[in-house]
């Protein structure tokens, strides 16, 4: 082929340029040259003509012919290896259900309920721990009712906020890592908070317990769902869901028995006091610590590890599942940095910078089609279910608290122009008003004075002495000669009185401000009575939840609990109120425990926590706003919150219809 093709550019070039007998173009009055050296150019010179030769002709070359089969080569095991690697994700899922089948539900599973119980434990010993201690931490720190408003709020937002960021974080970080660090910073900053002497400080210790504890309930269903069978797994979650009401349960009882008993504490110097309420959070804090004990010498979810591309084969997995030994995973590669990117802490926010970028994509992917509608329901859900459950859960003990204050104002003596002379008050007044009275040469000594009002009424040459006093105020009154000595009875407490000689001596010290009194025995039992009611829903929740399915667990669970609220409308007594607030908790913890199993089993793993974690945080707000508007009905009207709630449970369990059923998902 060649030598054709050489005796064609031959012809050519002798019609076109004329030429010698070479195939050449050359000028003939040239000087004849060498053979040696004729021949190194006509050597050069068909070298040249053979590539151009095979280009003109369409012939690759042999070099090329090599790069592209080396590159078909490569080509095709690229789409070999994605092919496979596409096929073992497909497979995994089943894989690694058929792994848990093997598992069972033995030693292993049961110690994780109990531990990630504690946590959540905790988290429910929390909810209730501020509520608990303001009546008492009131007097210690003088906290104004408006600062009570804002400690309560921000505690809350600091839950609310723990949940959306721990969240997101256990997808990356890790399930085991960021439950032991939650648990940390609440055992911390609670501890710290048990000393704190000033409102600041407590309020500040405060939200970042509540910022730590915030991220617990994201992360422990996360955690046990990835650790249980399908068959088994809606009904172990139930049992979980348990280990809240027992948080309620344990600090009610506490409560009842601690703070009370103000003068269960103890002193460090003079200014430092560390009364019963103190003694309460330190109490509140044992199961946070047990859990934090227990999840130490806990493994990493085998699923967050494959997710993470950490090579684990099943022999591996079921080792983790049924020996209790924390594995050696690799570090996270977020990002490669290399050691002349600049100092540590560079490095470190540029890890934390990438990592915060990694959660923020992960929230945005939840809003891809296969995922959207079903997000839009359950937040519908959320909401609807933690704005009904939480605002009565806050018009319960305050309408109680209303019907008390009614009855005892309807108790209280009015005594009119009374005239009292060289009288000695050696017993407490309580509930009492007294107009226009003459108080001459009378002694107060060692008494308390509650809920007192003295109106119009002359005091001449009296003397008190050892005084407690709430909520007791004097109007228009006329005092002279008169000394009180060791008293709590200050300036604030007179209004428009008019003081002629008198003297206050060694004032007690405290806060100034005027303080209702501490929760009645009542309100601890309330709570108490309301925690252990949820137990028959829970045992039922449990019992169904693989045989009847999670959708109708909660559609039912939330239309029979919006029923219930109509008998509100029959709360005329405190006794009525405490009964319908049991049945009302019983019948809709049902609801509670399946969306909590359907949040679990609907995202992949990848997106579990963080999904979690956004629905809890959505949760949070709806109890926010709800105790706001459910507050402000109290002795007002009770129509208003009773038809929000009914409305907002209507809602929620028709969307919750409309959810897919997960009860034979495999997790993805």
């Amino acid at each position: 082929m060649n030598q054709n093709g050489v005796g064609a550019f031959e012809r050519e070039d002798e019609i076109i340029y004329g030429g010698g007998q070479d195939g050449y173009p050359y000028q003939t009055d040239y000087p004849q040259q060498d053979d040696d050296a004729a021949s190194d150019a006509t050597e050069g010179a068909d070298e040249d003509d053979q590539m151009y030769e095979g280009e003109y002709q369409g012939i690759p070359h042999p070099d090329e012919i090599k790069m592209a089969r080396r590159a078909a080569r490569l080509e095709a095991k690229r789409k070999a290896r994605l092919a496979e690697q596409q096929e073992e994700e497909e497979s995994l899922p089943e894989q690694y259900e058929s792994i848990m089948e093997d598992c069972g539900h033995g030693r292993f599973q049961w110690m994780l309920f109990f531990v990630l119980g504690l946590a959540l434990m905790a988290d429910g010993v929390d909810g209730f721990v501020v509520g608990f201690v303001l009546p008492s931490a009131e007097k210690d720190m003088c906290i104004s009712n408006a600062d009570k408003g804002l400690l309560g709020l921000l505690v809350y937002v600091a839950m609310m906020v723990g949940a959306l960021v721990w969240g997101g974080l256990c997808d990356k970080m890790g399930r085991r890592k960021c439950l032991i660090y939650v648990l940390t910073i609440d055992l911390v900053f609670s501890f710290l908070s048990c000393f704190a002497q000033g409102y600041g400080f407590f309020l500040f210790l405060r939200i970042c317990s509540g910022f730590g504890i915030g991220g617990s309930i994201p992360i422990v269903y996360t955690y046990f769902t990835e650790f249980l069978q399908m068959d088994k797994r809606g009904e172990h979650l139930s049992w979980l869901c348990m280990f809240w009401m027992l948080g309620g349960l344990y600090a009610s009882f506490t409560a009842w028995g601690i703070i009370p008993h103000y003068g269960w504490g103890f002193a460090i110097g003079t200014q430092f006091q560390i009364h019963s309420w103190r003694v309460f959070i330190l109490v509140c804090l044992f199961p946070a610590l047990a859990a934090l004990i227990g999840v130490v010498f806990m493994p990493e979810s085998p699923r967050f590890l494959l997710e993470v591309r950490v090579q684990l084969k099943p022999p591996e997995i079921l080792k983790q599942v049924t020996n209790i030994k924390t594995p050696q995973t690799e570090e996270d590669e977020f990002i490669e940095i290399q050691s002349d990117t600049g100092t540590a802490f560079q490095r470190w926010t540029v890890r934390k910078m990438t990592m915060l970028q990694q959660v923020m994509a992960n929230v945005m992917s939840l809003s891809a089609p296969e995922l959207r509608l079903q997000g839009l329901f359950l937040v519908i859900v959320w909401f609807c279910m933690a704005f009904s459950y939480h605002g009565l859960g806050v018009w319960f003990p305050d309408m109680i608290k209303y019907m008390q204050y009614e009855e005892y104002e309807s108790k209280v003596k009015v005594f009119h122009r009374e005239r009292v002379e060289r009288f000695h008050f050696n017993f407490s007044l309580v509930n009492q008003i007294h107009r226009e009275g003459e108080y001459i040469h009378d002694k107060f000594a060692n008494i308390e004075i509650k809920s007192v009002k003295f109106e119009d009424s002359l005091f001449e040459n009296c003397y008190f002495e050892d005084v407690r006093s709430t909520n007791t105020f004097f109007e228009n009154c006329t005092f002279k000669n008169t000394i009180f000595y060791n008293t709590d009875l200050w300036q604030e407490k007179f209004k428009d009185c008019r003081l002629e000689n008198t003297t206050f001596l060694h004032p007690k010290k405290g806060c100034h401000l005027n303080f209702q009194e501490e929760n009645d025995i009542v309100i601890y039992m309330v709570s108490f009575l309301g925690s252990l009611a949820v137990l028959p829903g829970n045992i039922l929740s449990a019992l169904f939840m693989d045989k009847i399915g999670r959708i109708r667990i909660i559609g039912g669970s939330m239309l029979a609990s919006s029923a219930c609220t109509f008998l509100l409308l029959l709360s005329f007594s405190q006794g009525a109120v405490i009964c319908w607030q049991c049945l009302f908790y019983a019948v809709s913890v049902a609801a509670w425990n399946g969306l909590e199993v359907i949040s679990v089993e609907l995202y992949p793993s990848s997106k579990r926590g963080t999904a979690f974690g956004i629905l809890n945080g959505i949760c949070k707000f709806a109890a926010i706003l709800a105790s706001f508007i459910f507050a402000v009905f109290i002795g007002i009207t009770k129509i208003i919150p009773i038809f929000l709630a009914f409305a907002a449970l209507v809602c929620g369990g028709l969307v919750a219809l409309k959810l897919p059923e997960t009860r034979e998902k495999i997790l993805s």
